[in-house]
C-alpha cells in the first residue's frame, strides 16, 4: 500500500527500556529501544528467544509499564493513555484466551460484549469475520474441540470483533500446519489492503518476515536492524550457495560442511546443501577437498533467514552449544539386525467416544532412523504419539515398541523410550535443577550415574547458569531445552519428540537439530512430529496424516517427486504436503 510521506508513524518507540527480576535474577528485556514503523503495512518484529519481542507488543498495548522511555501507538502515549489504547487496538498474545467450554458463537458474543460493541453491527461483522476465517460452518461448535488452526482463527476473529487500526499478532501461527499458517496469512493480507489495518507481527518463521513490507530485528533487548526484508538480504549478495553430493547422504553432508572454517551455515534445503559462507567465495576447506570433486555447487540469491543467522550467530547467548552426547543407548537390542523395525503399528485405531482421532494406521520405524510424523492440526500425530508412548491405550491393532508388546508390557517399553511433549511438560514451579533431579530419580538413577546425568545434562543443554531459575520463568528455547535433557537423562534407544521446535527461532531449531542427527548416528532411533515443512527434510522417511489416517509414506525426495507437475515442476516439502492435504 502507498503511503504519503506526511502520514505519522503508527507506532513510536523512544528509549523505552524494561527489565524483570525472576528470582534474584535480573532480565533486561528491553534496552534503549527506538523504532518508528509506518501506517497501512505488515511490519515483521524477528528476533531469536528472549529477545524482548513480547515484551515490546505488551507494552505497545499498555499492559505493562516501562522503566524509562516512551511508546507512543495512535498518536496516545501507551503508558498515560492505556485504557484509550487497549479500546483503539487489537492484540492477539501468543496464548489467545479462548472459552473452550463455550462455542465459537458464544466466544464471538463474549468479545463482542468485552469490546463493547453494538448489537445491531454484530451480525454484519460476525458474517465478514466467519466468511474471512472459514468457521461459518463451525459457530455452533465449542472451542475446545476445533483443531489448532481453527482456534487461531477463532482467535484472531475474536480480536477483530471490533475493527482495530493497529493489529499486535505475537507469533499467530506458532504451531499451526502449512494450510492454516496459509489461510492466517491469506486473512492478515486482506485486513491490510481491504479495511488499511496496520499490523505488528512476530513470528519465528523467517519465510513469513519476506511477506512483511518492514522488519524490525531485536536482538538481547536492542534493535539490530530495522528495513525492508529484500534489501537486508541483499547485503549477503554472492555468499549464498547450494551444493549436493552424488552418494553422500544429505544429512551427513550438513553436518560435516557445518563444521567447516569459513562458513556461516549449513542448512538442509530439499536434496542440496544451502551454505552460507563468511566470504563472497566457496572456503578453500571445500574447494579443493578431493571428496568435494563430485560434488554440484551452484550459486543461489540469498534469503532473509540467511541473514538472520549470519547477524546473529557468534553473538553472546545465539551460538549453538557444542554438541557432546557421549550417547550410547543403555538397553540396546542384541538382536544384531540394523534393519529390523523397532517399531510396529499395525491397524492401530483409538476412538474418544463416536470419534475417530486415529483410524486404522500401519507403519514400522528401523533402528537409527530418524522418522517423521507430519499432518494438519488435529490429523492424530500427537494421539498416535501416546499411544506409542504406552500414555494412552488403543482402542484397536497392534503396537510394539523395542521388542515389546505395549498392550502386555507398557510400562517395561516406557523404561526404554524418551519423551519430549508438545507443550511443555515439566514442573514450572520448580526450578530447573529440581526437575533434573526429579527425572533422574524417576528414571531409577542413583549415585554416581545419577550425578553424571545431572552433570551431563547442565553442561550439554548450557543450563548452569540457569541451575536455580523457576522452570515456568525460562525463555522458550530453554523450557526446550530443559525437556530434551529430561528426555535423555536415561539414555532411551527411542526418542519421541513432539513438535520440539514450535516456536523457537532459527538458531536454536539448528542446535535442536544438530542433537538429532548426533542421536541418529549413535543408534537412536528418533521419531518426530513438526509443522516446520524444511525439518521434515532431516527424516530418513514420513508420514503425511489426516483425519486419523495416512495420506502416503516415504523418503522425503518420494514424497515431493509424486506431486511433480509442470505448474510445479521443483516441489518444496510444504508444496507436498498441501497437496496431498487438500486431496483429501
Amino acid at each position: 500500500m502507498v503511503m504519503a510521506m506526511k502520514e505519522a508513524p503508527i507506532l513510536v518507540a523512544d528509549h523505552l527500556s524494561k527489565s524483570f527480576t525472576p528470582g534474584r535474577q535480573r532480565i533486561q528485556a528491553l534496552d534503549a529501544v527506538s523504532f518508528a514503523i509506518r501506517p497501512g503495512v505488515i511490519t515483521g518484529l524477528i528476533g531469536p528467544d528472549a529477545a524482548g519481542k513480547t515484551t515490546l507488543m505488551r507494552l505497545a498495548a499498555g499492559l505493562l509499564v516501562p522503566d524509562s522511555g516512551s511508546i507512543h501507538a495512535l498518536g496516545l502515549d501507551a503508558t498515560h493513555d492505556s485504557l484509550t489504547v487497549q479500546a483503539s487496538l487489537g492484540y492477539m498474545p501468543q496464548r489467545f484466551g479462548l472459552y473452550e467450554d463455550l462455542t465459537v458463537q458464544e466466544n464471538l458474543d463474549l468479545y463482542a460484549d468485552l469490546q463493547g460493541v453494538a448489537k445491531d453491527v454484530r451480525g454484519e461483522r460476525y458474517g465478514e469475520l466467519m466468511h474471512m476465517t472459514g468457521l461459518q460452518p463451525f459457530v455452533g461448535r465449542l472451542a475446545g474441540k476445533l483443531s489448532g488452526g481453527m482456534k487461531q482463527k477463532l482467535g484472531l476473529a475474536c480480536t477483530l470483533v471490533r475493527p482495530p487500526r493497529l493489529l499486535l499478532l505475537d507469533e499467530p501461527t506458532v504451531g499451526v500446519d502449512p494450510v492454516s499458517r496459509r489461510e492466517l496469512w491469506s486473512i492478515i493480507d486482506r485486513l491490510v489492503a481491504s479495511e488499511g489495518m496496520s499490523v505488528l507481527l512476530s513470528t519465528a518463521y523467517l519465510d513469513e518476515a519476506e511477506r512483511c513490507d518492514e522488519v524490525i530485528l531485536l536482538h538481547e533487548g536492542k534493535v539490530m536492524a530495522q528495513g525492508i526484508p529484500a534489501e537486508m538480504s541483499a547485503t549477503l549478495r554472492g555468499r549464498t550457495w547450494t551444493v549436493s553430493l552424488p552418494g553422500r547422504q544429505h544429512r551427513a553432508l550438513q553436518m560435516r560442511l557445518a563444521q567447516t572454517a569459513g562458513v556461516v551455515d549449513a542448512l538442509v534445503q530439499g536434496e542440496r546443501i544451502r551454505l552460507v559462507t563468511e566470504q563472497a567465495q566457496l572456503p578453500d576447506a571445500i574447494d579443493s577437498h578431493p571428496d568435494m570433486h563430485e560434488a554440484t555447487v551452484d550459486p543461489v540469491a540469498p534469503r532473509f533467514e540467511d541473514l538472520f543467522v549470519d547477524m546473529l550467530r557468534g553473538r553472546p547467548n545465539s551460538t549453538p552449544h557444542a554438541t557432546h552426547l557421549d550417547f550410547a543407548p543403555i538397553s540396546p537390542h542384541a538382536d544384531g539386525d540394523a534393519t529390523a523395525p523397532v517399531i510396529k503399528v499395525d491397524r492401530l485405531i483409538r476412538c474418544f467416544g463416536d470419534f475417530r482421532a486415529v483410524d486404522g494406521i500401519s507403519f514400522d520405524v528401523r533402528r537409527g532412523e530418524i522418522f517423521g510424523l507430519l499432518g494438519a492440526n488435529g490429523a492424530g500425530k500427537s494421539t498416535t504419539f501416546r499411544m506409542l508412548c504406552g500414555l494412552l491405550p488403543p482402542s484397536s491393532g497392534h503396537l510394539e515398541v523395542a521388542g515389546l508388546d505395549l498392550r502386555h508390557a507398557a510400562s517395561a517399553a516406557r523404561a526404554r523410550i524418551g519423551y519430549m511433549s508438545q507443550k511443555f511438560s515439566q514442573y514450572g514451579n520448580l526450578s530447573v535443577g529440581q526437575n533434573l533431579a526429579f527425572f533422574a530419580s524417576a528414571y531409577g538413577l542413583a549415585n554416581k550415574a545419577r550425578a553424571e546425568r545431572l552433570a551431563w545434562a547442565e553442561d550439554e543443554f548450557d543450563l548452569v547458569r540457569y541451575r536455580n531459575q523457576l522452570a515456568g520463568d525460562l525463555p522458550l528455547g530453554y523450557k526446550q531445552r530443559l525437556a530434551m535433557a529430561c528426555a535423555l537423562m536415561h539414555r532411551p534407544e527411542i526418542l519421541f519428540l513432539d513438535e520440539p521446535t514450535s516456536g523457537v527461532d532459527p538458531l536454536a531449531r539448528r542446535e535442536f537439530w544438530q542433537r538429532i542427527n548426533a542421536l541418529a548416528l549413535s543408534g537412536v532411533t528418533v521419531l518426530v512430529t513438526t509443522h516446520f515443512m524444511e525439518e521434515a527434510e532431516y527424516c530418513d522417511r514420513l508420514v503425511i496424516m489426516a483425519a486419523g489416517r495416512i495420506l502416503t509414506v516415504g523418503e522425503p525426495a518420494a514424497i515431493k517427486a509424486a506431486v511433480r507437475s509442470p505448474e510445479l515442476p521443483e516441489p518444496s516439502m510444504e508444496d507436498a504436503f498441501i497437496k496431498h492435504v487438500e486431496e483429501t
